[in-house]
């Protein structure tokens, strides 16, 4: 990648991290996209200092030519867009190229989910899954995913502090280092509890034998994150639609979260607690939950509306 495009990408991405708390990922993500695309300007000799909004399109059409979905192609045009518009305010060029380019858009496709049976069933065969502590542990990760619909980073990296004195409400820490409160259901206090109370006396123990010192993670582990990672909880809640006889495809911690939003509209709860609850930004994000209500509201129809019935 030439020198003055990785100086534009660095600057552009810890800026970023600096004033927006951009998390990591969104971050690598930056990165890789702006990389492909400098590495496309590098191929047709365009320094990226120079590039105009034809040679941006060239790209996008470049990126369509390979098959890319419209979600990445419109993402990579996003990053683009802001990369010039950081290099206008820093005083780099003086206008930003790819302002007046429209991207493809996104496919809103409807969130797939689970049924309130397939998700009870998971919940009744995670403290079936796993062996010894794993299984308590297990039975808290789900009942707390599916009773506050947090995202699988916010669930796995919740600090232990979060869960001490029987809290009704659970403090977590979401994009951008949002914060916000999440309700717990019964269930998911007592296997809270249940949890909390085992992983005291394994770390207590740990102490006394062999020095070690206490997690300051709810769901701690070996990983250098010192915490159960996404990908590990990923394959263990694939683990736990075996025992419960849900088909495995079906099933991943995205989803219950999805399962979490369209089971609290279809029973009744309005759009702008779910997007506090989902810590979604903007409310457009949360509307596309509404596809739960097409049976109800057509059912309401047939059952009241005096056109709809016989006679």
């Amino acid at each position: 990648m030439p020198g003055t495009a990785e100086r534009w990408i660095s600057a552009f991405i810890a800026t970023q991290a600096a004033e927006l708390d951009a998390a990591r990922n969104t971050q690598l993500a930056y990165a890789r996209d702006l990389t492909d695309f400098a590495e496309f300007l590098d191929r047709k000799t365009v320094q990226i200092e120079a590039a105009d909004r034809a040679t941006i399109e060239a790209y996008l059409v470049d990126c369509e030519a390979q098959g890319l979905a419209k979600s990445t192609r419109a993402r990579r045009l996003s990053a683009i867009k802001q990369l010039y518009r950081f290099a206008f305010e820093e005083g780099l060029r003086g206008d930003n190229p790819a302002l007046q380019i429209k991207g493809p858009g996104r496919s809103k496709a409807l969130p797939k989910t689970l049924s309130p049976e397939e998700v009870e069933r998971l919940l009744e065969a995670a403290p079936e899954t796993g062996r010894g502590d794993d299984r308590m542990r297990n039975a808290c990760l789900m009942q707390l995913l599916y009773a506050t619909g947090m995202r699988v980073s916010e669930l796995v990296s919740l600090p232990v502090q979060a869960a001490r004195g029987d809290p009704r409400m659970l403090l977590v820490k979401g994009k951008g280092g949002k914060e916000r409160m999440v309700p717990l259901s019964p269930p998911a206090r007592q296997a809270l509890a249940d949890w909390l109370k085992l992983l005291d006396a394994a770390q207590e123990q740990a102490k006394a034998e062999r020095g070690t010192p206490p997690s300051r993670f709810l769901f701690p582990s070996g990983s250098k994150e010192g915490h159960l990672t996404r990908h590990r909880f990923y394959a263990l809640i694939k683990e736990i639609a075996v025992v419960a006889g849900v088909m495995p495809s079906r099933v991943t911690p995205h989803r219950l979260r999805h399962a979490f939003a369209t089971h609290l509209l279809a029973g009744g709860a309005d759009l702008r607690s779910i997007q506090v609850l989902l810590g979604h930004a903007d409310i457009s994000t949360t509307e596309i939950y509404t596809h739960v209500l097409e049976e109800r509201l057509k059912a309401l129809v047939l059952e009241h509306h005096p056109l709809a019935k016989d006679g």
